[in-house]
């Protein structure tokens, strides 16, 4: 009976520890399960971080491009929308705003030169980068705001284009753009003499609006590069008319 009693107490030992076993081995897979899932968020999340792509479809379609000077001189206007498959890379610039990661370096080294030049306090970006949606926002309410004052549909239309680029068709969604102010406006005077030197252009100047489509803009600045916003500088040319020049020598 003693014998007895004694294999059925070590049967019962073993059953035991075969179920410890098992519980032991499941929570230790869990736990490892959500080590892996944790290693592999962190490395997505970071990736995620340093990298960020921008489809159109959500914020605005593009073109990638490996070579940077043919990017830099994507003509968006009135008439040629953003191209698809465009990629932004976007960062931060004080104040909030974000700019393709392209011009940061430009753009801090030409507005620190317009602060100790002229006012000692940095000038503002005020817009940079914009997506459909926000494009699509200012775009309304610039209608609304005609329709406001008295204008027919219409009119209100046709007069907030003026001002506002249609979305999709507006280079704040191209992220090498920017709206600039600061403390007084002789800014815009720096800025117009110099801002080449850093790759910029003065976008909209206001006895070019038949060939840009869009009005008189002081406060509005394009990245092209240094070498091309030389070129545009010196000779009194739109981006539109350096292009044209481009596009005919090219032919020729």
């Amino acid at each position: 009976m003693k014998e007895r009693n004694e294999k059925q107490h070590e049967r019962y030992r073993r059953i035991r520890k075969r179920k410890i076993n098992r519980t032991i081995i499941l929570i230790l897979s869990f736990f490892i399960i959500i080590i892996i899932i944790a290693i592999l968020g962190s490395i997505l999340l970071k990736g995620s971080e340093e990298h960020v792509i921008l489809n159109y479809r959500d914020i605005q379609p593009g073109l990638t491009l490996e070579d940077d000077t043919e990017c830099n001189l994507t003509l968006v206007n009135k008439w040629n929308s953003i191209p698809e498959n465009y990629e932004i890379n976007l960062v931060e610039v004080p104040g909030g705003e974000k700019v393709d990661e392209r011009i940061y370096e430009p753009l801090m080294d030409m507005l620190e030169a317009a602060k100790e030049g002229n006012w000692n306090q940095l000038p503002k970006v005020v817009s940079g980068y914009r997506t459909q949606e926000k494009q699509q926002q200012i775009y309304d309410e610039k209608i609304a705001k005609y329709k406001q004052e008295g204008y027919s549909n219409e009119e209100a239309v046709e007069q907030a284009q003026q001002w506002v680029a249609v979305p999709g068709h507006s280079e704040h969604q191209l992220g090498i753009a920017v709206d600039i102010n600061g403390a007084t406006y002789d800014l815009y005077f720096w800025l117009q003499e110099n801002s080449y030197k850093y790759g910029f252009i003065f976008r909209y100047p206001g006895d070019k609006t038949d060939i840009t489509g869009t009005a008189e803009e002081v406060w509005h600045y394009r990245y092209v590069g240094v070498e091309a916003a030389t070129e545009m500088y010196e000779q009194g040319l739109s981006l539109e008319e350096y292009l044209d020049r481009v596009e005919k020598e090219r032919v020729d």
